[in-house]
């Protein structure tokens, strides 16, 4: 039943992805594929979202949609005296100013029940074991983001939530981490090892969807029990 209800809810319906070319952001792109959405992805194939005048060319394009999710992320793994001062503007350009300025840029093209959902992650909630200050930093950025812009557009009945995923089986994540440092990482997981993507595009779907209709400014940890 709920499946059906699903294929029903985004059928036809505009959804504009961030970062939807790989990683978790495919994964969620794929999914509402699957559920009859037709969906925009936003990449770097067709915007530069660290440039203002990219995003304003790109949304200038674009009518109304429903639902939008940032997923758009870099990462570099390094103590604070090797990160520049250009690196630090980069990652939070890139990780945290866009979504200010896609989300800025969206709210007038969408209608009430519209949803939006940003991609954070443990690292925003705690820390990162491998990622540097300005990954966390943006991370962190993006769950205030998401709760201050909860008061701004809940009269205007646009849903914002966030997800704070931990480790996924990514191409990033493979980047980032050499294999040995995976294995002793899913030794203190509580559930024993590292989440895969379909796990993480699950409840992003499901947040999208009228039975979310009263979650709001929430932001959502999916980390296999690391508190």
């Amino acid at each position: 039943m709920f499946i059906e209800q699903m294929n029903k809810e985004f059928y036809k319906k505009t959804i504009i992805i961030v970062g939807g070319s790989r990683g978790i952001g495919k994964g969620v792109s794929d999914k509402f594929k699957e559920l009859g959405a037709e969906v925009k992805i936003i990449s770097t194939n067709n915007c530069n979202i660290r440039q203002k005048k990219s995003i304003d060319d790109y949304f200038s394009k674009i009518e109304k949609f429903d639902i939008l999710v940032n997923c758009a992320g870099i990462n570099y793994c390094k103590k604070i005296n090797e990160i520049s001062y250009e690196e630090w503007s980069e990652v939070l350009e890139t990780n945290l100013t866009s979504y200010f300025y896609i989300i800025k840029k969206s709210i007038p093209l969408m209608s009430f029940g519209s949803k939006i959902i940003n991609i954070s992650s443990i690292a925003g909630r705690n820390k990162s074991i491998v990622s540097g200050a300005h990954y966390t930093s943006s991370k962190a950025g993006l769950i205030g983001l998401t709760r201050q812009l909860a008061q701004e557009l809940g009269k205007k009945g646009i849903n914002i939530n966030c997800v704070c995923p931990s480790q996924t089986m990514t191409p990033m994540l493979k980047n980032s981490m050499s294999n040995e440092e995976i294995i002793k990482l899913e030794e203190n997981i509580p559930l024993g090892r590292i989440a895969r993507i379909e796990e993480i595009v699950e409840p992003i779907i499901f947040l999208c969807s009228s039975k979310a209709s009263y979650i709001h400014g929430a932001c959502i940890d999916i980390n296999g029990g690391q508190l």
